[in-house]
């Protein structure tokens, strides 16, 4: 699986990547491996990736309001952290951003060697 930035991950969520799900031709996915169940794993695998580095960002961006002291009503009233939160909560999901990925080439993967019997 390839690394990809997040800043190249913000910019294809914006640009390709539908915000709902869609029908996809599984042939058409299958395409690159030979197989549905290979793909499905690459995917799979690519979209926790994305997923985890965006929680990282967003956890990292939400560490600047933390404050021990805040009582209930100063964590409510803090709209740049409600925006924050509402920005990623507007972003493509990780799995749609890695089918757009693995459709465009963007993934690079290998496969394990298999043993011959």
């Amino acid at each position: 699986m390839t690394s990809i930035t997040l800043k190249k991950f913000y910019e294809m969520a914006n640009k390709k990547t539908p915000v709902n799900t869609i029908t996809r031709d599984l042939s058409d996915l299958a395409a690159p491996t030979g197989n549905i169940y290979e793909t499905v794993v690459i995917l799979a695998k690519r979209a926790n990736q994305i997923a985890i580095a965006e929680k990282k960002e967003l956890t990292r961006k939400l560490e600047d309001f933390k404050n021990d002291r805040d009582t209930m009503e100063e964590v409510f009233e803090n709209r740049e952290q409600i925006e924050i939160s509402k920005y990623y909560e507007r972003q493509p999901k990780p799995s749609l951003v890695a089918i757009e990925e693995f459709k465009e080439g963007d993934v690079a993967y290998r496969m394990a060697k298999q043993d011959e019997e």
